[in-house]
């Protein structure tokens, strides 16, 4: 795991820089439209954690339409490879 985590410590700095990016963004917006600083913080830490499991599911449908895609079109480039 520490090995993974070296090989990819850029994105893993840029991940955690935009996850506390998204935070303040969110509480802030939260904190106008709410006016209460602990529904703002609340509202901050369950939305990027809900979108962060939608994210997850969102690129697992992505993988299996390009697969699919890829899988439709090997029979026709078959016979041009022969």
């Amino acid at each position: 795991m520490a090995h993974l985590a070296r090989a990819h410590l850029p994105t893993l700095k840029k991940t955690a820089s935009y996850y506390l990016m998204h935070i303040g963004v969110a509480v802030t917006v939260a904190y106008a439209v709410t006016g209460d600083l602990m529904v703002s913080l609340t509202l901050s830490l369950v939305e990027p954690t809900v979108q962060a499991v939608a994210f997850f599911f969102h690129e697992k449908a992505w993988d299996r339409r390009a697969k699919a895609a890829a899988a439709a079109a090997a029979p026709a480039l078959a016979p041009a490879l022969a």
